[in-house]
């Protein structure tokens, strides 16, 4: 184990002393099934309530990451539809003015993710048929509107969901859900390694952890001290 993994896992049994046991094994269940070989980018939504219940979304079915690009609005949550799920997902915001969808994509592709944008288009991959050998970044654009022509034009692919109905697409969130638990289903059958690392696991659990006890910050300050005393 390298030091910062040594370190982490330090600092994490410590907070164990304190946690009750129910929410150490609730930690481990839910750390153990997160994943980042899926992650969501939502661009410029300015709806409460498609941003909440996205967020939501991602909670419930182990997508550790979400990332907006903020050019226009700013993504807000309703705590009411949320129900708390921003404590226990990633949120990384890019809204440095007009830099803030080409500092999105350059970080995603220098991560290793393929950029998935989400259009009708006939020739579109669906989620049954999207590729998903290496971790991909899904792209949401507004209801109205739909994504920035610049980022259709850097994706690797386009994505749809199919319809057989009369109306010509599902509300944001639902979209966002649909295609999710059918790429996440896809996951959990493939022999793909989609699950954090152990490590990983660690330092979520240790973020989680502050995030649920009074003065967690600085209990994990103080836990990081004794470890450097402790190796001294």
């Amino acid at each position: 184990m390298n030091p910062k993994a040594l370190e982490a896992e330090y600092i994490y049994q410590r907070f164990k002393e304190i946690l009750t046991p129910h929410k150490v094994k609730l930690f481990s269940d839910v750390a153990s099934e997160r994943t980042r070989h899926l992650c969501v980018v939502l661009e410029d939504i300015f709806q409460e309530h498609n941003a909440s219940a996205i967020i939501r979304t991602c909670d419930c079915l182990g997508i550790q990451d979400i990332y907006t690009i903020e050019e226009r609005n700013r993504y807000v949550l309703q705590k009411k539809i949320a129900l708390g799920a921003g404590r226990w997902v990633n949120l990384t915001r890019f809204s440095k003015k007009n830099e803030a969808r080409n500092d999105c994509l350059t970080h995603l592709k220098r991560a290793g993710y393929a950029l998935v944008v989400t259009s009708p288009h006939a020739n579109a991959n669906t989620p049954e048929t999207l590729p998903m050998d290496k971790p991909v970044a899904l792209f949401f654009g507004t209801e109205r509107e739909g994504l920035h022509p610049e980022t259709i034009a850097q994706a690797d692919y386009a994505l749809k969901i199919p319809m057989v109905g009369f109306t010509e697409s599902l509300n944001l969130s639902v979209s966002v859900a649909v295609i999710l638990s059918a790429l996440r289903a896809r996951l959990v059958q493939s022999e793909l390694s989609w699950k954090i690392t152990p490590e990983e696991q660690t330092c979520l659990k240790i973020d989680w952890s502050k995030k649920i006890l009074n003065g967690g910050s600085a209990l994990e300050m103080s836990f990081r001290k004794d470890y450097f005393e402790k190796e001294l």
